[in-house]
C-alpha cells in the first residue's frame, strides 16, 4: 500500500492509523501496520495473513497495544510494545529476523501487574485463500495428523495440539513451528473474520488464569518456505485489470427486505423521524432479563411510525416470553417473532414452545423465526439443537468480533457472503433472515463474567448496545460506511445465491445515534445507502455471473417493465472501470475508491 493509497483511507473512514511500513529481507515482504506483522508473503506469494502479539482478558476483550519503539533492520526488525488496560500492565517485544528461506518471529512479554486472563501470546492469521489445501499438522509428541484447511466453515476447530503446521499454497511449501505453548486453529470466518487463526492456550484447558506479576512469557514462530510451482499473483505494485464486460445474472428471488434496528440511545439523545422510504420496518431486541425493555418496546412503537415491528425476546424463562408477547400485542401491527435465550443465545426448545403458544393466541399473524441473536458461530455450533420447526432462520453478524483495524473491516465483506451461503445449508430451504448487522458487538457474547445488573426501567440511560462497553465505531458516520453497507449487502444476496437459498430480509445498525444512520445534526453517510438499497425493494434480485474486480461489488434489480437498477459499491482504494450488462443493455462507470454509484438503464 503506497502512502498515497493510505492517505485516501484515512480521510474516508475518517479515523487515523500508523501509515504502513513495507519491510523486505531478501524473498520475504511484509507490512508493518501499528502492532500487527500483514501480508507475510515469500517470493511473491501470500504465507500469512497476519502475525500479531495479543492479550486478552477474562472476558475476551482485546487489551490495547501501543507501539512504543520500530527498528527495521537489514535482517528483519523489532518492534516494542506495550499492552495496557483491561487489567493488564504488559511490556513486550517482538523480534522478527529473516534469511533466504526462514524468517523467525519471537515474543517476550512481561506482565507488572498480575490479572486475569484468557490468553497472552502470538496469533498467526490464514488468508481464507487457502481453504481447502492440504495441511499436514505435526504435534507435540512428534506424530503426524493429515487434513485439510476448511472449504465451508468449520464450527469446531479444525487442527488442535499443534507443534507445527505445513502446507502448500500458490506455489510455496511453507512450514510452521512454534514455541512456547500447545497451539491450535479456529476457523474465524465464524465471525466474518477473513482467515483461520492459530492461537495458543488450548480451549481446552480451563480459563481464565491468573498471570502473575513478573511473569514472563515467551513464544516463537519459525516459517520456512521454498518456491515449488508458479506463482499467479501479479507482482507487487500492480493492479489486476478489471473485466471489460460484467454481466448480471436474473436470480429469479426478489431482492432481500431491508429492516432498521431500533435506536438504543437514551431519551435525551433520541430524534424520532421518519424511516428511509423502502424500509420495511423496526427490528426490536427486548432483553426480559432487564427492566426497561417495556420502555424499549414502546419507543421502537413510536420510531416505526406505523411500520411493523420485527420483536426479538431474549429470555431466561418462559413465563417471560408469554410476558413479552402479549406487551407486543397491544402495541400495533407486529410482523415477526423470535426468541433466544440470554445465556446462551440461541432459540432454546422450551423457549420456543411457549413462543409458539403465545403468539398462537395473541400475535397468529406474526412469522416466528429463531436461531442465533449472537454471531453464526453459535448457529454454526448449535443448530442441531434447534427446534426443528422453526420456519425460519436468523443470525446476528459484526466484522469487529477480533480486531478493529480497516482492512478487518473491508476483508470481512466476502466472507459475510460465505458466512451466509453456509448459513443456507443450515436453513434448508427455509428463509434466512440476517442480521443485526452493527460494526462492533451489541454485548458480549463469550464473556465469563455475569451480564451487568441494570435497575432503571426507563431509557434515560439508554438499553442495550448503549450500555455495552466498546460497541460504538466512531466510523459508523465515515464516509466509507456509504459504500461499505452496499458491499456488505450485496455480499448476503451473493451468498444466499451460492447457497441455494433465499435472504428474506436484512437488518442494519440503529435508527438514530452514534450506531445509527442519523443523529440530531442530520443523516450520516450510510443513510444514503440504506435509501439506495431500499430503493430495490419489490424488485427482482440481479447479481454479478462472473467475479468483479476486487474490492467492488455489485447487486441490483430488474423492474417488472425489464429495466434495471444495479449499485456498485467499491472499497478498492484505486479507480476502478466497469462495464455492466443485463439483457440489451450496458453500462459503462469508472467508480472512484469508496464510492457508490447508481446505475439505471431506464435512464
Amino acid at each position: 500500500m503506497t502512502r498515497e493509497r493510505w492517505a485516501l483511507g484515512e480521510a474516508a473512514w475518517g479515523d487515523h492509523e500508523p501509515a504502513p511500513v513495507d519491510v523486505s529481507v531478501g524473498p520475504w515482504r511484509f507490512q508493518l501496520r501499528g502492532d500487527e506483522l500483514a501480508d507475510l508473503s515469500f517470493d511473491g506469494s501470500p504465507v500469512v495473513r497476519s502475525v500479531r502479539a495479543v492479550a486478552r482478558d477474562g472476558d475476551w476483550n482485546t487489551v490495547p497495544t501501543t507501539v512504543e519503539t520500530v527498528e527495521v533492520r537489514p535482517d528483519g526488525c523489532d518492534l516494542g510494545l506495550s499492552m495496557r488496560g483491561l487489567g493488564a500492565d504488559l511490556d513486550a517485544t517482538l523480534v522478527v529476523r529473516a534469511d533466504a528461506g526462514r524468517l523467525s518471529v519471537r515474543l517476550v512479554a512481561t506482565s507488572r501487574t498480575e490479572f486475569r486472563s484468557n490468553r497472552v501470546g502470538l496469533v498467526v492469521l490464514h488468508p481464507p485463500s487457502v481453504a481447502g489445501a492440504d495441511l499436514v499438522v505435526g504435534t507435540p509428541d512428534g506424530g503426524i495428523r493429515r487434513t485439510t484447511f476448511p472449504v465451508t466453515v468449520s464450527p469446531h476447530q479444525p487442527a488442535m495440539d499443534i507443534r507445527s503446521l505445513a502446507w502448500t499454497h500458490d506455489g510455496v511449501a511453507t512450514t510452521a513451528t512454534f514455541e512456547g505453548d500447545v497451539f491450535e486453529m479456529e476457523d474465524q470466518r465464524n465471525w466474518t473474520d477473513a482467515s483461520y487463526k492459530t492461537y495458543s492456550r488450548p480451549l481446552a484447558l480451563p480459563f481464565p488464569v491468573t498471570v502473575a506479576a513478573g511473569a514472563v512469557i515467551e513464544q516463537s514462530i519459525t516459517f520456512e518456505a521454498s518456491r515449488v510451482g508458479p506463482s499467479s499473483h501479479l507482482p507487487a505494485g500492480m493492479d489486476a485489470a478489471p473485466p471489460s464486460v460484467l454481466d448480471l445474472s436474473d436470480t429469479g428471488l426478489p431482492v432481500p427486505t431491508l429492516t432498521l434496528g431500533a435506536s438504543t440511545v437514551p431519551d435525551a439523545e433520541f430524534v424520532l423521524g421518519a424511516l428511509p422510504e423502502g424500509v420495511a420496518g423496526l427490528l426490536v431486541e427486548l432483553d426480559t432479563r432487564t427492566p426497561s425493555w417495556r420502555s424499549a418496546l414502546g419507543r421502537a412503537v413510536q420510531e416505526a411510525g406505523g411500520l411493523p415491528l420485527d420483536v426479538r425476546i431474549i429470555a431466561d424463562d418462559v413465563a417471560a416470553v408469554r410476558e413479552a408477547v402479549e406487551a407486543a400485542a397491544h402495541v400495533g401491527p407486529v410482523a415477526r417473532l423470535g426468541v433466544f435465550a440470554g445465556r446462551g443465545h440461541v432459540t432454546e426448545p422450551d423457549l420456543w414452545a411457549a413462543l409458539t403458544d403465545a403468539a398462537a393466541r395473541r400475535l397468529p399473524a406474526a412469522e416466528l423465526v429463531g436461531g442465533a441473536r449472537s454471531h453464526f458461530t453459535e448457529l454454526n455450533r448449535e443448530h442441531h439443537r434447534l427446534p426443528a420447526d422453526l420456519p425460519g432462520i436468523t443470525f446476528a453478524m459484526t466484522p469487529q468480533m477480533h480486531a478493529n483495524e480497516r482492512a478487518q473491516l473491508v476483508e470481512s465483506i466476502a466472507v459475510q457472503g460465505a458466512v451466509v451461503r453456509d448459513a443456507a445449508r443450515i436453513a434448508d430451504g427455509r428463509p434466512l433472515r440476517v442480521g443485526p448487522i452493527t460494526l462492533r458487538s451489541r454485548f458480549n457474547a463469550v464473556a465469563t463474567s455475569g451480564p451487568r445488573v441494570e435497575t432503571d426501567a426507563s431509557l434515560a440511560a439508554g438499553y442495550g448496545a448503549e450500555l455495552v462497553d466498546g460497541a460504538t465505531d466512531a466510523r459508523q458516520s465515515s464516509v466509507a460506511m456509504e459504500a461499505w453497507t452496499v458491499a456488505s449487502f450485496a455480499a448476503i444476496c451473493a451468498g444466499a445465491v451460492a447457497g441455494g437459498s433465499q435472504v428474506a430480509d436484512v437488518a442494519y445498525f440503529e435508527t438514530t445515534g452514534p450506531r445509527g444512520i442519523r443523529d440530531r445534526s442530520g443523516p450520516y453517510p450510510v443513510a444514503h445507502a440504506i435509501e439506495a438499497i431500499a430503493s430495490l425493494a419489490r424488485l427482482r434480485l440481479i447479481t454479478p455471473a462472473g467475479e468483479p474486480p476486487e474490492g467492488v461489488w455489485l447487486v441490483g434489480g430488474v423492474r417488472p417493465d425489464g429495466s434495471w437498477r444495479v449499485l456498485v459499491a467499491s472499497l478498492a482504494d484505486h479507480p476502478v472501470s466497469l462495464v455492466v450488462r443485463h439483457g440489451e443493455r450496458e453500462l459503462e462507470r469508472t467508480v472512484a475508491p469508496y464510492e457508490l454509484a447508481a446505475l439505471d438503464s431506464a435512464g
